[in-house]
């Protein structure tokens, strides 16, 4: 996965995107890239870091930015998912009628995806 256009931190090895941390290597394809929404994953972060050829003073200094740049959300509090699940604080409701789009093209070619075209 090529580093995402907004770079708001470069390292040695490691740069702090929009995307969350990605490795400056390409040639990783994306391999240790962390997103945003798992930053605060810290079996995930160990398991990054603890990987052979790691910059560990580069990683934590990464991971030190974007954790400062994209703070945990609150729904990653402990006490509101217990609260959620208690059912005290109720989850919006979503609509059976309109589905959600979901978008699977991650890791496809795209010459292989279906084409859609929107007519007038």
């Amino acid at each position: 996965m090529a580093l995402h256009r907004d770079i708001f931190w470069v390292g040695r090895q490691w740069a702090v995107t929009a995307a969350g941390i990605q490795a400056v290597d390409q040639r990783l394809r994306g391999v240790l890239d962390i997103e945003i929404a798992r930053l605060w994953d810290d079996d995930l972060v160990q398991s990054r870091r603890a990987k052979p050829g790691v910059n560990a003073a580069d990683f934590d200094k990464a991971l030190a930015v974007a954790r400062e740049r994209f703070p945990q959300a609150p729904e990653m509090n402990p006490f509101v998912v217990q609260l959620k699940a208690l059912g005290v604080i109720e989850a919006p409701v979503v609509s059976p009628l309109v589905p959600a789009m979901q978008l699977r093209a991650e890791g496809r070619l795209a010459r292989f995806l279906p084409q859609w075209r929107i007519r007038r």
